[in-house]
């Protein structure tokens, strides 16, 4: 306290300057009405820019929370789609559940390797299991192939390993996609029959055939398709629907009914 009233008594000439200006600003701006409306635009200004500031930073560090509210939320309406129930008796109208759909973020994700590979925040504490299907908000992206408690490791559609059934929505035509690397965002279909035609711009979806995918989701789109010398089987390129490089968030996909139609499958292969 002593050593602050010396360096008012120090510099007591320049302390009453700024007070008397202080003063004179403040009776100024109160008198006129110019000046109080610009002294009122000067700190609307000033405030409103910090507050936007504020806003801006809680937005941000909000974002997270608002993604994982909106992936909820796109989950439940999935698990409310026609596609996700089947229709065991036709008699009575009934419905069982089929497929669920649950929510989880990308931890890691590969594009450039042989066989690429996805780590997913959900594990087996969360339900997942391996031969669940992954897909993006645009199509497939690929199946769980091992849990832990808390992750999951998903084999992209961009591996060598990766065989996904599909089936060309214009004609309804079987045929399974591949990935031979190079390239993240092509695909490949083989041998595909002489007598069938693609064009550019048609679409592969899920078969439903393999149990992991419910059917109609969309896998790639047709760039173009190579028919051999010999008219026998053609190739065809694919621009895949999910872009690997931005995934941020997928859906696994739990068919429910999936033991029950495994056990019967594996009873007529014995």
């Amino acid at each position: 306290m002593y050593k602050l009233l010396a360096f008012l008594r120090k510099h007591r000439f320049f302390a009453l300057f700024l007070l008397l200006e202080g003063i004179s600003f403040w009776m100024l701006s109160n008198t006129y009405s110019y000046h109080r409306s610009l002294r009122f635009n000067m700190v609307s200004d000033f405030s409103g820019t910090v507050f936007e500031g504020f806003s801006n930073f809680t937005s941000y560090f909000s974002l997270k929370n608002e993604n994982e509210k909106l992936l909820e939320e796109n989950a439940r309406l999935r698990n409310s789609l026609s596609s996700s129930f089947l229709r065991t008796d036709t008699s009575f109208a009934f419905s069982d559940s089929l497929y669920l759909y649950l929510p989880a973020t990308v931890v890691s994700n590969s594009v450039s390797k042989p066989n690429n590979f996805i780590l997913l925040n959900k594990g087996s504490r969360h339900g997942i299991e391996q031969e669940m299907g992954v897909i993006s908000g645009q199509g497939v992206a690929g199946i769980v192939i091992g849990t832990s408690k808390n992750y999951s490791r998903v084999m992209s559609v961009l591996s060598r390993n990766s065989r996904i059934s599909g089936r060309i929505k214009k004609n309804n035509q079987l045929v399974n996609v591949v990935w031979e690397g190079g390239n993240p965002r092509v695909g490949l279909v083989k041998d595909i029959p002489s007598h069938v035609r693609l064009s550019q711009g048609d679409t592969i979806v899920t078969s439903g055939n393999s149990l992991i995918f419910p059917a109609g989701i969309l896998i790639v789109t047709v760039i173009e398709q190579t028919v051999s010398e010999n008219k026998d089987l053609g190739t065809a390129s694919l621009a895949y629907s999910t872009d690997f490089n931005s995934l941020q968030h997928v859906y696994l996909i739990k068919n429910k009914m999936k033991p029950e139609q495994d056990s019967l499958v594996n009873e007529y292969v014995k």
